[in-house]
């Protein structure tokens, strides 16, 4: 053949100048098609170009090769279903889109039987795979975002099938263009027929159509939530009562086109239902609300009703057919009048009631809360939130009633005043155990003459939180009624001094173990040097954020008497660094978490004080502490990072420092999540410390991804984090794949990939 020479010079070079082999005139390399048109096939299989080629006239053109792409969906889906196995499917929905949504349009039952003895060593291996990720036996998935899209749905339906099937899907969208569609929902519904709970949040793509795909393929169904779907209809909520008998949570909320229907559906097909909680859907109204609550009167127990047009009929229908009710929340109900409470209260249907909450309910009354009282004997937990119309004689009338309630919660009850609040507490049960009071500005600190009355010795902690009018006086009977108290929380209460606390350590006779004094400005080192006498054989944690009178003495006497604390916060408080040291200098004080959050006097001087308290110390806050230098950070950070075998790692929180660029502000956190096979760790860094987004384990290997500029200490860092999560030996690195250069003798790694071996 005359023409043109071909010189191969390299294994991937192809390229003129000269013949390609050294018999070019071997026959059996040439067929003849035609006298002008040579067919030359050379037998080298490494040449960039394998196809043949055919030379015509000085020019040479290379035949399209056939490929499987030609083939039309339907003989794709034929051969798809015959694949022996979920591996080799999942490895063919890695090849295009195409073939990925094809694989995952394949049922369950489609699929060719393999041959015994590989379909149970296929279901041997997911069983084993399955039992390392989720306790239950299935996979659990979340998409958030921009990551919410059919293509990783279908990723998902068909990533999981030979792994025994996706259990848990949460789906929180957003509202741009390549969201979730029914596509999506499609490939869930026919990849993942073991589905038992189903969360779709913020989906305005997703109808009726692809609820109703998940109705048709998802017959397991157990739980599940709807979040603002608005194209979402009764149509929808209709093909799932009909399919998915098993349901037993059901969550509708921002659903606006759900109405009634849906919900008689759900309560004649969904006899199991066990929890239902609707929020802000305005076409729900009472004749939904009672045929649901009626169709399921012995096995629901949590009913949550909040922001609904529904009126007092269906309270009535609650406080008659709620028969097996534990859990009660009512919220924003505007419809709902003082007859509706008082209804549901003598409909004496609610006997196993045990939590009621109520909040931004106008008709909430005294009358209405005195026979919710009586008509729930077994109530324990109580909180009113909002309630404008509630007086001090309902509240006192409902703790006559309540016989049996352990917990009170009062919050913006502003109505409820001084003689209110200590009725309550000196006509409650024997049960009562915790009482909270927030936000609550009818208190006033007035002087009451009680005649001499039995205590509430069953109540155990207390919390008062930002009641400007709650004083000494207060608090001193305070002390008299509760003397077992053992937490005792008073936040925000600029009123009190000293002498009111002192009232209340006088008369208590158990030990202080959680005391929180956090924004009581008026408090002196006084108060911590009594309670820590009195108290610093049971006292564990102790919070006095903002308390501007404490100094280094109570940080002396805490040091002296509290051998059991374990977490103390003094942020904004006048220590210095001689209150530190007096600390450091303590051989039984066993601090685990410390904070100094805004402690402008603690300077660099406090360095060996804060090492050697970080012994015992797994948590260590020096925000806002602008007498800390950045170089002293960075010796606490090496010092005292490590990993205990507890699990725990020491955490370092500082930022915030005006002095110092927003780049170098020294913040160093740990966190971590475990989760078998893939263990992520998450860590933010600053200076010598990596970068690093997630760390595998597979078949005996570690697999450590870094990102930016990883110094040799940073590396060393990661080898000891290997040694200690995950048993790895760091004599046995088998391979950097890094892109590094040599600077000053410090190798210095760029978005490197380590791999250990188990040890």
């Amino acid at each position: 053949m005359e023409g043109i020479d071909f010189c191969f010079l390299g294994e991937n070079e192809f390229c003129p100048g000269g013949p390609i082999f050294t018999n070019h005139k071997e026959q059996n390399l040439f067929l003849s098609i035609s006298r002008p048109v040579d067919v030359y096939f050379p037998s080298r299989k490494r040449s960039r170009i394998s196809a043949p080629f055919v030379f015509t006239e000085g020019r040479f053109e290379q035949k399209k090769q056939a490929s499987i792409e030609v083939l039309p969906d339907e003989c794709l889906f034929e051969i798809f279903r015959r694949l022996p196995g979920g591996d080799e499917r999942g490895a063919c929905a890695c090849v295009s889109k195409r073939w990925l949504s094809l694989l995952s349009n394949i049922c369950k039952d489609e699929l060719c039987s393999q041959n015994e003895s590989a379909k149970k060593n296929t279901q041997v291996k997911s069983e084993v795979e399955d039992e390392e990720i989720e306790g239950d036996g299935y996979l659990s998935r979340s998409l958030e975002g921009k990551k919410a899209t059919d293509i990783r749905l279908a990723a998902i339906a068909v990533g999981t099938a030979s792994r025994g099937g996706l259990g848990k899907l949460f789906i929180r969208g957003s509202n741009s263009s390549q969201g979730v569609t029914k596509v999506g929902l499609r490939a869930i519904a026919r990849g993942c027929p073991s589905l038992k709970v189903l969360s779709l949040w913020n989906l305005p793509s997703v109808g009726d159509e692809g609820l109703s795909e998940i109705a048709n393929g998802c017959h397991k169904l157990e739980k599940l939530d709807l979040s603002q779907c608005p194209a979402i209809t009764d149509k929808g909520l209709l093909a799932i009562a009909k399919s998915c008998p098993n349901l037993t949570d059901l969550v509708i909320e921002s659903c606006t086109n759900i109405g009634n229907e849906g919900l008689q559906a759900v309560g004649q097909n969904c006899t199991n239902l066990k929890s239902i909680s609707i929020k802000n859907c305005p076409a729900i109204g009472d004749q939904g609300i009672a045929a649901l609550v009626s169709s399921a009167t012995n096995v629901l127990t949590k009913v949550k009703l909040q922001a609904l047009n529904i009126t007092d009929v269906s309270l009535a229908v609650v406080g008659h057919y709620g028969k097996a009710v534990t859990d009660l929340f009512l919220t924003s109900l505007s419809n709902v009048s003082e007859r509706g409470f008082w209804v549901m209260g003598n409909g004496q249907g609610l006997q196993k009631l045990k939590s009621i909450t109520v909040a931004s309910c106008v008709g909430l009354t005294d009358t209405g809360l005195e026979a919710v009282g009586k008509g729930c004997p077994n109530l324990k937990q109580f909180c009113l939130n909002k309630c404008s119309f509630l007086s001090d004689n309902g509240l006192v009338s409902f703790a006559k009633s309540a016989v049996s309630l352990e917990s009170l919660l009062l919050e913006e009850c502003h109505r409820i005043t001084q003689f209110g609040f200590f009725g309550s507490l000196l006509n409650c049960g024997a049960n009562l155990k915790a009482v909270s009071l927030v936000n609550c500005f009818g208190i006033k600190d007035l002087k009451l003459d009680l005649p001499e009355l039995s205590p509430c010795n069953s109540l155990r902690a207390l919390s008062i939180r930002n009641c400007p009018g709650f004083g000494d006086g207060s608090l001193a009977l305070l002390g008299k009624l509760c003397p077992q108290l053992q937490n005792l929380e008073l936040s925000g209460l600029q009123a009190v001094t000293d002498a009111g606390f002192l009232a209340v350590l006088e008369n208590c006779e158990a030990g202080l173990v959680k005391v929180d004094l956090s924004g009581c400005v008026n408090l002196s080192d006084k108060v911590v040097s009594v309670m820590t006498e009195q108290h610093g054989w049971t006292l564990e944690v102790l919070n006095l954020d903002g308390c501007r009178r404490i100094t280094d003495a109570s940080l002396v006497a805490i040091a002296e008497n509290c051998f059991l604390l374990s977490d103390l916060d003094v942020s904004k408080c006048a220590t210095t660094d001689s209150g530190i040291a007096a600390m450091a200098r303590s051989n039984q004080l066993n601090l685990q978490v410390l904070s100094m959050s805004g402690c402008s006097m603690v300077s660099d001087k406090s360095l060996p004080a804060l090492i050697k308290l970080g012994r015992t110390l797994l948590g260590l806050n020096l925000q806002h502490c602008n007498a800390i230098s950045s170089s002293t950070v960075d010796v606490l950070v090496e010092r005292l990072w490590r990993f205990p075998f507890t699990g725990n790692l020491l955490e370092v929180l500082v930022s915030s420092w005006p002095p110092f660029p927003e780049n170098t502000v020294a913040k160093f956190w740990f966190q971590l999540f475990r989760e078998v096979p893939v263990s992520s760790l998450s860590i933010s860094g600053f200076q010598f410390l990596c970068f690093c987004n997630h760390v595998s384990e597979r078949d005996g290997w570690v697999a450590v991804f870094l990102e930016g500029w990883v110094t040799t200490t940073g590396l060393s860092i990661w080898l000891l984090l290997a040694v200690r999560l995950f048993g790895a030996s760091s004599s046995r690195v088998l391979a950097v794949a890094a892109s590094y250069t040599v600077c000053h003798d410090n190798l210095l790694f760029h978005e490197g990939l380590l791999f250990l071996s188990k040890p």
